[in-house]
């Protein structure tokens, strides 16, 4: 088969595979598989902390396999029996330990995101792999007991508030990388849609934008207004957000920012097609001649296999996601 289960680099799970789905996502720092095994007489046994790894054949290739979720920990078994035995095991990889760990960090400011995660891999005992310099200084951060993902993730949006790149952390075989938003190569024109769903809506919509400044110490009186911005009120009415930054200390930096907190009608696509088994969230996609990013993905892996996408435009993940 295309596919491949190895389990503690030594019992080969692949003939007794049923289904496996992966699932990827911008609101999740770790890669989950779900798999569904049958089990025989001579099952070895599987509890949860063990190694785990997933490879398979690259769609369009005829080369040998790569790793699909690798390093991958078991997290979870469920088993049931009537006529025959089945397990079904959640893995994640190893990232799940930045997600499920807290700690109190401080950061000196000049500090750059790629530098506070390296720190955090090295705490951690995740092994690095490529992390680009992500440039942007950012300020001095104090974090009070949270987890190690939700510090990653406050540096990675202080980036891009400061015009740096968009990244997400990617586990690979090779390590921990910080991946840039919409830079995979190559670029997957998506074909053979079997169903695909637009959804727009005004839910998060703002039309105006209020830049406040710090409060005032007696508290009595209300903060300083240091920009407005409209966008398209007169198309969808007023729908105001108010934004409060300590470090906007000019009404030119309050009016850039107020600006970029404006958004419109939101638009999504739910799309099922053909699986693209090493197409991960964060990636861009073609779809009728338009790029679009992935916001979550669900691989349904099989010969042939069938994947689950949610897409969006750029600007519309950089603020759902880093403003």
């Amino acid at each position: 088969m295309s596919y491949s289960v190895i389990l503690q680099n030594k019992y080969d799970l692949s003939p007794l595979v049923e289904n496996i789905s992966l699932i990827d996502s911008l609101d999740q720092i770790a890669y989950m598989a779900t798999i569904s095994l049958v089990v025989t007489p001579d099952f070895p046994v599987i509890t949860p902390g063990d190694e785990i790894r997933i490879s398979g054949i690259p769609y369009g290739s005829v080369g040998s396999k790569v790793p699909l979720l690798n390093p991958g920990v078991v997290w979870e078994t469920s088993s049931t029996a009537s006529t025959a035995k089945h397990i079904s095991i959640t893995v994640y990889d190893r990232t799940i330990y930045l997600a499920k760990s807290e700690d109190e960090c401080l950061f000196a400011a000049n500090t750059t995101a790629a530098q506070r995660l390296r720190k955090h891999a090295s705490n951690w005992g995740i092994k690095l792999a490529e992390v680009p310099d992500t440039e942007i200084s950012l300020k001095r951060a104090m974090y009070r007991p949270q987890t190690i993902y939700s510090m990653i993730q406050a540096d990675l949006k202080e980036t891009a508030k400061g015009g740096g790149e968009l990244y997400v952390p990617r586990m690979t075989a090779a390590g921990l990388s910080l991946v840039k938003i919409a830079g995979n190569e190559p670029v997957w024109k998506l074909e053979a849609i079997e169903e695909i769903t637009q959804s727009r809506t005004l839910e998060e919509a703002a039309t105006r934008v209020k830049v406040l400044g710090t409060e005032t110490n007696s508290g009595e009186a209300p903060a300083k207004v240091l920009a407005i911005a409209d966008g398209q009120t007169a198309e969808y009415g007023v729908l105001q957000i108010i934004v409060q930054e300590d470090d906007v200390k000019t009404a030119s930096a309050a009016k850039r920012l107020a600006q970029s907190k404006l958004r419109g009608v939101g638009t999504t696509y739910s799309v099922t097609c053909p699986d693209l088994n090493t197409l991960r969230a964060g990636d861009k996609v073609i779809l009728n001649g338009t790029a679009l990013i992935a916001v979550s993905v669900t691989h349904q892996l099989g010969d042939p296999g069938k994947m689950s996408l949610e897409l969006a435009v750029f600007e519309d993940v950089k603020r759902r996601y880093y403003l």
